[in-house]
């Protein structure tokens, strides 16, 4: 389908919090720069990596139009060092700053897959003169406490802190998803949608109404809680939360190619 593989892998050591440090965590990424080029970045969802359909199409796509393109893993994920079950949002948001701060020289274009749709509106936030656009897929800001800790009875959330961890189904492979209670109680510190969120770049929503893990009412609540004015939210009424089939990885693309030539002139 592409010849995304032939993209070098290289890692990215940094403390944790952002700054490079010899010895600290690799971060493994793939990236394709292109000098005087915005850079489109892709942010998987929770238990993915770099290496999924939306990510190879998205940077196809981006080679076919000349524009730089970084996937990567986040601290746990894929190919990067560290254990999932120690991650939390604060570790991945720095992850993605440090992508950005140390790979990225220019603009950004920011696209986003649930956890990543979180981890977008995030650094949209710290680097507001960076980012050129956003397209957020599922998105899911404030899934630890509206989607997890929410929805747990009074004795499932006592158990949650007893024991450090929640295990539910994987709605898509054999076994089990596990969130350790640390992933909720950090969550607190980046929850977003219930105040105003301060993005002034084109942000568009992708999501599928048969998504049974986010609900299509949080694309709303994302786009009403943007104070920017050109957000826009695109449903589909066939896709599920993964948001990759045929005609959806065509509709993403069509959304790249929409807001890349309103806000970005080729040179």
């Amino acid at each position: 389908m592409t010849d995304a593989s032939n993209t070098p892998l290289s890692y990215l050591q940094h403390d944790g919090n952002g700054d490079k440090k010899l010895g600290g965590e690799n971060i493994a990424y793939r990236a394709n720069l292109v000098e005087g080029q915005p850079t489109i970045v892709f942010l998987h969802g929770h238990g993915s990596d770099m290496d999924g359909t939306k990510a190879l199409v998205v940077e196809e796509w981006a080679k076919q139009q000349k524009f730089g393109c970084i996937r990567f893993d986040y601290f746990g994920h894929g190919q990067s060092s560290g254990d999932m079950m120690d991650g939390t949002i604060s570790r991945w948001k720095a992850d993605c700053l440090a992508i950005i701060d140390h790979l990225v020289s220019g603009s950004c274009y920011l696209v986003g897959s649930s956890l990543g749709g979180w981890l977008m509106l995030l650094v949209a936030m710290a680097r507001p003169d960076r980012m050129a656009g956003l397209i957020g897929i599922a998105a899911a800001p404030d899934f630890t406490e509206d989607l997890i800790w929410n929805e747990l009875t009074p004795d499932q959330q006592a158990d949650m802190q007893k024991t450090g961890r929640l295990s539910v189904p994987n709605p898509y492979v054999e076994g089990e998803v596990i969130y350790p209670y640390q992933l909720i109680t950090d969550g607190r510190d980046h929850l977003i949608l219930d105040h105003p969120i301060p993005i002034s770049c084109p942000v568009r929503l992708l999501q599928g109404l048969k998504d049974e893990e986010v609900p299509w009412q949080t694309a709303n609540r994302i786009a009403d809680a943007i104070t920017g004015d050109d957000v826009d939210v695109l449903f589909d009424a066939d896709a599920d939360h993964r948001f990759s089939e045929p005609d959806q990885l065509d509709t993403l693309l069509a959304t790249l190619a929409e807001i890349t030539r309103k806000t970005y002139t080729k040179r």
